[in-house]
């Protein structure tokens, strides 16, 4: 899992049972002999890129050590309705508390991954790359910028502390995009880029004019994006955001913008359907 710190998320997932267990599964203590074994299979129920099943194992493996989890397909995958994802065994009681987590978990994570896989495919042929950005889940930002790598987008900035981007409320605070733009560029760590948003063509001049290095094309109309690619003219990249829907996007990439911020691959992606299906017995197969 690129990019995702082990040791927090296992932390998260302690807290994030913690909250759905409680004091303990009430329903499987009154239904399920102690003890009792259970096999299971994690199985799609449509069609979607799969994303998450080293996480899944991370819930499982929290709520009972010797829990068994095996992926029968990789994270990143194109998987269709029916395909099973993954293997489980272990007590009846531990799957079930892990169960609506792992779960939760795993079916975001796919929905984002093939929300992204979607506008990527709209991008073929052209030089444009899919960003996601800062609008994701709090607490949720690795897994869902995970989610984004796997289903073929990249990340933007992870927050505030490892990127500039000048928005409209610095440009407001600072007086003018031009005196945003000169003072974070006289100021920035040689290391970062100074990205500038700017909303019309008199904007992009002035962030030029400032030395910006990156300019975020904020809500133009395919045809001021053509024209500032234009002036441009390959210098510095440029990003086009915005209501970037999955209809527009094809015609956006044609513009020529080097690179496409979607919030909408975090925000408002919607959750694969997966379930967990099992049998419990001495033998506990399915």
């Amino acid at each position: 899992m690129s990019g995702i710190d082990l040791p927090t998320l296992r932390g998260d997932i302690v807290r994030w049972l913690r909250e759905d267990v409680g004091h303990g599964d009430i329903t499987s203590e009154l239904t399920i002999e102690d003890g009792a074994l259970a096999a299971g299979v994690l199985i799609a129920k449509q069609n979607g890129v799969v994303a998450g099943l080293d996480v899944a194992r991370e819930v499982f493996v929290a709520v009972e050590g010797s829990f068994e989890f095996h992926s029968r397909v990789v994270d990143g995958r194109w998987v269709t309705e029916g395909t099973i994802l993954a293997d489980l065994s272990g007590t009846a009681k531990g799957m079930l508390k892990g169960e609506r987590l792992a779960l939760n978990l795993l079916q975001r994570m796919s929905g984002i991954a093939t929300m992204t896989s979607a506008f990527v495919s709209e991008t073929k042929g052209t030089k444009a790359r899919i960003l996601d950005s800062r609008k994701t889940t709090p607490g949720l930002r690795s897994l869902e910028k995970y989610a984004v790598r796997l289903g073929g987008g990249y990340n933007h900035r992870f927050g505030l502390f490892d990127g500039i981007l000048i928005k409209d409320n610095h440009i407001v605070a600072a007086g003018s995009v031009y005196e945003a733009t000169k003072a974070a560029v006289a100021r920035a760590p040689h290391h970062l880029v100074v990205e500038v948003e700017v909303g019309s063509i008199e904007e992009l001049k002035e962030a030029l004019e400032a030395g910006a290095g990156c300019v975020l094309l904020d809500n133009m109309t395919t045809s001021e994006m053509a024209e500032a690619v234009r002036i441009v003219a390959g210098r510095i990249p440029t990003e086009a955001s915005g209501n970037m829907t999955l209809a527009r996007i094809r015609e956006v990439a044609l513009c020529g913008v080097d690179l496409i911020s979607v919030g909408a691959l975090t925000h408002s992606a919607i959750a694969v359907d997966i379930s967990l299906d099992f049998s419990v017995g001495k033998s506990a197969e399915i």
